[in-house]
C-alpha cells in the first residue's frame, strides 16, 4: 500500500469518525430537547444530498392525523401522472358532503353544490388541511385502502390508513393511521428525488406543501423567516388533557441550496400547546443548526 495511498485512508477514517460524533452531539441535544416531557416523541431526521440522519423512536408508531393528506395527494397524483384523473377536471361537491370540520370549502361554500377542479381540491388539502376537501379525494380514488395499497406498493410498509377524517372523528379511529418518523422521512426523500411521481407533479405537489397555511409555530417556527419548508401538519385536539398528535413533517431548503427531510410526531402530551410546540420548533432548530455549521 503506497503512502498516498494510506494518507488518504486515514483522512477519510477520521473525516467519518467526525461526522460521526457531530451527528451524535445533535442526537444528544434532540434529546435534551425531549427529556422530562409529558410526551412520546418520534424523530427522523436525513440529508437528501449528503445523507447524514438520525432517528430516536425512529421505528416506532405514531398517530399520524392530517399528516396523511401528504399520502392521499400521492396517491391521487399518481393517477393523473397514469391518465386517470386531471388537475383541470370538475369535481360536484354535494352540500351534503360538507361536513362540520375544520374546510375552508365549506367556509367559502357554506351550501355546496359547487364544482372545483381537482386541483382546487387538492390546494385547499394539502395548502390548508381542508378535511372535507380530503374525504372527497378519497373517495375518488376507492378509499383508504387505495392509499394503503399504493403506499405500500413504492415500498413503504409501516404505513397504516384504515379510517378517512370524518371516521377519525372518534378518538379510537384516529389511533388505527399510524406511521413511523423513519418511514416518514423515506417516503419524503423518494417523493423529492422524484421517484413516485412525474417531475411536473413532483413540482407541483412540493409547491402546495411550500405554500401550507397551517403549523407556523411547529417545523417553521425554530427556522429562519423566510426559509423555505415544504411541509404537512397533523394535529388532534384534546381528550381529558391529553393531546393525542402534534406531527410535523417535510423537506427544509439550507442557505447552500441542499435539504434536509424531517418528521416530528408528538402524541400522548399532556404539556401545554405551546411547549408541544416547541419541541417539534427545538428540534428543527437544532437540525438547522447543524447543517448550516455544517456547510461552513
Amino acid at each position: 500500500m503506497s503512502k498516498k495511498y494510506c494518507c488518504i485512508l486515514i483522512f477519510l477514517l477520521i473525516t467519518n469518525q467526525l461526522l460521526a460524533q457531530n451527528i451524535a452531539v445533535l442526537k444528544q441535544e434532540i434529546e435534551n430537547i425531549i427529556s422530562g416531557k409529558k410526551a412520546t416523541v418520534g424523530v427522523s431526521i436525513l440529508s437528501i444530498e449528503n445523507g447524514d440522519a438520525l432517528a430516536i423512536n425512529g421505528d416506532d408508531r405514531f398517530a399520524m392525523m392530517s399528516i396523511f393528506k401528504f399520502h392521499i395527494a400521492l396517491a391521487v397524483l399518481k393517477k393523473v401522472d397514469e391518465g386517470e384523473l386531471s388537475l383541470h377536471e370538475k369535481i360536484f361537491i354535494k352540500r351534503n358532503e360538507l361536513l362540520d370540520t375544520w374546510s375552508p370549502i365549506k367556509e367559502k361554500y357554506p351550501n355546496g353544490n359547487v364544482s372545483l377542479t381537482l386541483g382546487e381540491i387538492l390546494e385547499y388539502t394539502v395548502s390548508h388541511s381542508d378535511n372535507n376537501g380530503c374525504d372527497i379525494l378519497l373517495r375518488l380514488i376507492g378509499g383508504t385502502q387505495a392509499v394503503q395499497k399504493f403506499i405500500n406498493s413504492i415500498g413503504i410498509k409501516d404505513f397504516t390508513i384504515k379510517y378517512n377524517e370524518e371516521q377519525m372523528a372518534k378518538w379510537e379511529n384516529a389511533k388505527v393511521n399510524t406511521t413511523t418518523p423513519q418511514a416518514m422521512v423515506k417516503l419524503l426523500t423518494l417523493f423529492y428525488d422524484c421517484k413516485i411521481l412525474s417531475k411536473d407533479n413532483t413540482k407541483y405537489l412540493y409547491g402546495l406543501m411550500e405554500a401550507n397555511s397551517r403549523g407556523a409555530a411547529l417545523i417553521r417556527g425554530g427556522l429562519p423567516a423566510n426559509t423555505k419548508v415544504a411541509h404537512r401538519t397533523g394535529m388532534s385536539g384534546n381528550n381529558n388533557g391529553v393531546q393525542m398528535a402534534l406531527n410535523n413533517a417535510g423537506i427544509v431548503t439550507l442557505p447552500d441550496g441542499k435539504h434536509f427531510a424531517i418528521a416530528v410526531f408528538v402524541n400522548n402530551s399532556t404539556e401545554r400547546q405551546e411547549i408541544t410546540e416547541n419541541i417539534i420548533a427545538g428540534i428543527a432548530k437544532a437540525a438547522w443548526n447543524y447543517f448550516t455549521t455544517k456547510a461552513q
